[in-house]
């Protein structure tokens, strides 16, 4: 029985016996996994496995991140159990984040992963080149070119540089 067919658990006990399938439509590990790996998500579980951080500390760390992002992000990684929320009852109010040991097992592949593309990137910055000259050479990058001028034309909001 897998998670498409089954739709939603019914209890955590009928959650804990079902193979998870993070590709059938209704698996629930899918809401988890687009928590994790999205550009918030990774880049806030990387920060916190750090250490503990305070809201702001964890904003400041995560460059361009807004606050709504980073708190809605801090809520879906608190409730997939990722990441623990500490409020301490003071003057003005404390709040610290940490990952859960759940939360630093994924943290920790995840920085492979990250580790991984910033080690490679001369590989793909040559590789996206190459596409772009292939792609210009080839007259597509003329079209897409017009596009933009003309929506830049309308009163768009795209700038030179931008894709």
């Amino acid at each position: 029985m897998d998670c498409e067919r089954t739709g939603a658990a019914s209890s955590t006990a009928d959650a804990e016996n079902l193979p998870f399938d993070v590709f059938a439509r209704a698996c629930p590990s899918r809401g988890t996994l687009e928590h994790v790996t999205g550009k918030w998500g990774a880049l806030i579980l990387g920060a916190l496995h750090e250490g503990t951080f305070r809201f702001n500390e964890l904003r400041r760390r995560v460059d361009g991140v807004s606050e709504k992002m980073l708190s809605q992000t801090l809520h879906a990684l608190e409730r997939d159990g990722l990441v623990h929320r500490e409020a301490q009852p003071t003057n003005p109010p404390r709040v610290d984040y940490r990952l859960t040991p759940l939360g630093s097992g994924v943290a920790e592949r995840l920085l492979a992963l990250i580790n991984l593309v910033e080690d490679r990137m001369p590989e793909v910055l040559t590789a996206q080149e190459r596409y772009d000259t292939a792609r210009a050479d080839s007259g597509e990058g003329a079209g897409r070119d017009a596009g933009r001028a003309a929506m830049a034309g309308r009163g768009g909001r795209w700038q030179r540089g931008q894709k």
